[in-house]
């Protein structure tokens, strides 16, 4: 029978007491610094950065986030992104438990990061479907002597890939019309009809 991992023995984990407090010692020394004119405002420590690496990479390993190529770069802009952020977090923010929560803050600002990324590369997979399936074979192989099997084969290729291309491109519309079928009917609220149980 395997053992349960403690969360602390985790490798992405953070003590979120401790890291909101060096947050927040951190944000209140830089207004500190900011209301006093200083110009050399003070550095995030490094246990902060640590712990903004961690919490990058402990939500790059969620399900939704696992399979991508470039789980790395999503990782990296998350955590650029809390080095911006940390001067925007607010001491006075509300919470539920009334004590500071920046693991959640920061945990909102990386996953909104990895969107960022994902539209951005998928913006980049776009640019280069088109360029395929509008480049000619020349720009594909390179046939200094001009044999013509090496030519015929090339288009079969290319012919093969643009077809691949077309199915995908069909297949990611049936299925976002899937889901959005499926996101108006989880919307649709019924009523419910409690008559049977209402006695008379």
């Amino acid at each position: 029978m395997a053992t349960k991992i403690k969360p602390k023995d985790k490798p992405h984990y953070v003590n979120n007491a401790q890291f909101s407090q060096a947050v927040v010692d951190y944000v209140t020394d830089l207004n500190k610094a900011r209301d006093a004119r200083v110009r050399d405002l003070p550095k995030v420590p490094d246990y902060i950065a640590m712990c903004f690496l961690k919490i990058c990479e402990g939500l790059s390993h969620k399900s939704n986030f696992v399979r991508y190529t470039y789980r790395e770069e999503m990782v990296m802009d998350a955590v650029e992104n809390c080095l911006k952020a940390i001067e925007n977090y607010n001491l006075e923010a509300a919470t539920r438990t009334g004590k500071p929560n920046a693991f959640a803050y920061f945990t909102q600002i990386s996953w909104f990061a990895f969107l960022r990324r994902i539209e951005k590369e998928k913006k980049q997979q776009d640019i280069k479907m088109r360029y395929m399936e509008q480049a000619s074979v020349d720009l594909f192989i390179d046939n200094p002597n001009g044999d013509r099997d090496v030519e015929q084969y090339a288009n079969a290729v290319v012919d093969q890939l643009r077809m691949r291309i077309d199915d995908v491109k069909d297949k990611d519309l049936e299925w976002k019309e899937i889901v959005k079928k499926e996101r108006k009917r989880r919307t649709v609220k019924v009523d419910s009809d409690l008559t049977d149980f209402l006695v008379d």
